[in-house]
């Protein structure tokens, strides 16, 4: 082999192996964007179930809703249950119930949804159950059932998913878990995807939480990403209905958006901040006078009070706030603001955030708002004095406790380290007690952004 060959062969090996260097990166980053984006046919229905995940739409502590996809091939579906035992051959005991199927038209094609309620449960009691079509069944999950008295508790709130769920919220819901194993089931205050008709979005928040969702009852409301667009007017979104049972004790018109029901003594009022607030107004003064539970919290998307920066919401406010004051809500859990911001029992009575509002006080409720996210969508920080703890640029969980006459909250980041914490306690007569228990983690606050520094007149000039 001549020279001037070895030469000309060894350049061309050195020039590959540096394309293939150079090329790689790009490689990986394709993969990985790929992974992080399935193909369409990655969401497509099966005749396997999918999107499982349990609600309530009546007494949590006699009855359990399941809701269900699979493809249109499925016309007929049922859900099969029986008390847990530790022995395997479930099917010998299971009770079926026959599933209301109704179609669902999205951007990847049509999809049949499938929902049942179990009746005549046994409160306090372990169950397993199974959905399918008599051929091809999920696996067989576990629930319990909510207890007949007030017993202690714990939950999970989350604010806003919304945006890359799969890749960056699915870590979030997960930490919960594992910070809360026995939750008796998970608060979502609206804004669950980001586009409201965009079926991929709502397959991974149905990903993200996974066998979660079928173990662990969900109560959601609408934020206002769950309302799409149509014409001049915004309505829910057409997957909100047929992918969860809620109840529908609300106001006529907003059936599954806004509802209430009680678990072992804590009545849960969920709203839907979208529309219709003024009846919605009426709807929750003559229930919350009617009420006899302990302990009461709502949820809904809109804050009381906004710690999303330039952001208010004085109209709601204006008609809800002087509810929730008259009948001494203990919990407001909210979204909306991609920040993280709680009161204490003082909140400003004027209409205004800030200015006149924050200095006057209103200091006989005993009221706790709480706003907080747990997607990666990040906003800046809107910095109330009344609110004794905010973040910004941070994923939250939160986890609450009910026990007798305490309610305990605490908020963890993502990566499951305390942030916030207090105990509200039950007075004799009068508004709540509270107990700051905020740890010693710094406050969470995104740097400013450094002004740019004067350019000199000789600097324009070049």
């Amino acid at each position: 082999m001549t020279g001037s060959l070895m030469q000309i062969r060894f350049t061309t090996t050195w020039l590959s192996g540096w394309i293939c260097v150079l090329t790689l990166p790009s490689m990986v980053l394709a993969q990985q964007a790929a992974a992080l984006n399935p193909p369409d046919s990655f969401w497509q229905p099966t005749r396997v179930p999918d999107r499982i995940v349990l609600t309530w739409s009546e007494d949590p502590a006699t009855t359990q809703s399941v809701t269900w996809r699979t493809s249109a091939d499925v016309t007929a579906a049922a859900a099969q249950i029986t008390i847990a035992d530790p022995g395997p051959d479930l099917e010998k005991t299971a009770e079926t119930f026959v599933a209301v199927t109704e179609p669902l038209a999205t951007n990847l094609g049509t999809a049949h949804y499938h929902s049942a309620t179990f009746k005549g449960l046994k409160p306090g009691t372990q169950y397993a159950y199974r959905v399918g079509d008599g051929q091809q069944w999920s696996e067989w999950f576990q629930f319990r059932t909510a207890k007949a008295t007030s017993e202690p508790f714990s939950f999970i709130y989350f604010g806003d998913a919304q945006n890359d769920i799969r890749s960056k919220w699915s870590r979030v819901i997960r930490a919960a878990w594992q910070g809360a194993p026995k939750a008796a089931f998970m608060i979502h205050a609206g804004d669950l995807i980001n586009t409201a008709e965009t079926d991929q979005e709502w397959g991974e928040w149905f990903g993200a939480g996974a066998w979660m969702n079928a173990m662990v009852p969900n109560i959601p409301v609408p934020g206002n990403h769950e309302m799409a667009r149509r014409g001049t007017a915004r309505q829910l979104s057409h997957h909100w209905r047929p992918s969860f049972t809620l109840p529908q004790n609300g106001p006529a018109g907003l059936e599954e958006t806004c509802f209430t029901l009680v678990y072992q003594g804590v009545r849960i009022i969920g709203l839907n901040s979208n529309e219709k607030q003024a009846e919605q107004a009426v709807w929750l003064d003559d229930l919350l006078t009617k009420n006899t539970e302990k302990w009461v919290i709502c949820t809904f998307h809109h804050p009381m009070f906004s710690t999303g920066k330039d952001r208010d919401n004085k109209e709601l406010r204006a008609q809800w706030k002087p509810i929730l004051d008259k009948h001494r809500v203990d919990l407001v859990l909210q979204g909306h603001d991609h920040t993280y911001g709680r009161t204490g029992l003082e909140t400003p009575v004027a209409a205004a955030n800030a200015g006149t509002g924050a200095n006057a006080r209103d200091t006989f409720t005993g009221t706790v708002y709480v706003v907080s996210v747990s997607g990666p969508k990040m906003y800046n920080l809107q910095r109330h004095p009344f609110m004794p703890r905010q973040a910004e640029g941070t994923q939250l969980y939160q986890i609450i406790h009910v026990n007798g006459d305490k309610l305990g909250f605490e908020a963890y980041t993502a990566t499951g380290e305390l942030y916030d914490a207090f105990t509200l306690t039950k007075q004799a007569s009068g508004p709540n007690s509270l107990l700051e228990q905020i740890p010693d983690t710094p406050e969470r606050l995104r740097p400013p952004v450094a002004a740019e520094p004067a350019k000199k007149a000789s600097d324009v000039l070049k």
